[in-house]
């Protein structure tokens, strides 16, 4: 084994630890030091893979990007064949499937969120990019972002444990939301711009009496 590839396992073996953690004890019980325990690794081979708890976080929320990115990628093709909307039909789709992971999947990042809420400037650069998407090949934006944020509520609450509604009634709503018949109806056709009519020409003064 060379040595990139055994560098690759420690770091995943490292994040993998620190996930488990995460789930089992909560964020605050992350270390460098628990993270050697839980993986088996020295705790120099974990400083080695991260020096902070901070680069664990970030690695962990960069992972998860990654992981739905690609997902996003992959499902583009499926997309592009079945909506007028691809972006978002692929979004909403992903959306759906962080939603059916497992918990630890995405706690890593609300761990990030809760320790280091900068962090969350990597996932915000990444929706501002896909919101752009969105709009862009929609006729009815406005429409097209109230489904994408419909979604993103769903798996929220779900997260957080503050929704009522049981697994099977979450990925109801998601069918729903993917649904493009079931929206179309409500589009707004594209707005015209409005011509600007040409000033009305200044009525004539009358003329002077000789």
């Amino acid at each position: 084994m060379d040595n990139a590839t055994r560098s690759e396992r420690s770091r995943n073996a490292a994040l993998d630890a620190a996930l488990a953690i995460i789930a089992r004890d909560g964020p605050g019980r992350l270390t460098l030091d628990a993270i050697a325990r839980e993986s088996g690794m020295s705790k120099g081979g974990v400083m080695h893979q991260f020096r902070t708890k901070q680069a664990v976080l970030k690695a962990l929320l960069e992972r998860q990007m990654t992981h739905f990115a690609e997902f996003t990628s992959r499902y583009m093709a499926t997309a592009r064949e079945v909506s007028e909307q691809p972006e978002l039909a692929a979004q909403l789709a992903t959306v759906r499937e962080a939603s059916i992971q497992p918990n630890s999947a995405a706690l890593g990042v609300l761990a990030a969120m809760v320790e280091d809420p900068s962090l969350m400037e990597l996932p915000r650069a990444a929706d501002v990019e896909i919101i752009k998407a969105i709009k862009a090949e929609a006729s009815d934006p406005d429409l097209a972002l109230l489904r994408w944020a419909a979604a993103r509520g769903l798996l929220l609450s779900g997260l957080f444990g503050m929704s009522p509604l049981g697994k099977d009634e979450h990925q109801r709503l998601f069918k729903r939301l993917m649904d493009d018949s079931q929206w179309n109806a409500l589009e707004k056709p594209v707005r015209q711009r409005a011509v600007k009519a040409a000033p009305a020409a200044k009525a004539a003064s009358p003329r002077k009496r000789a």
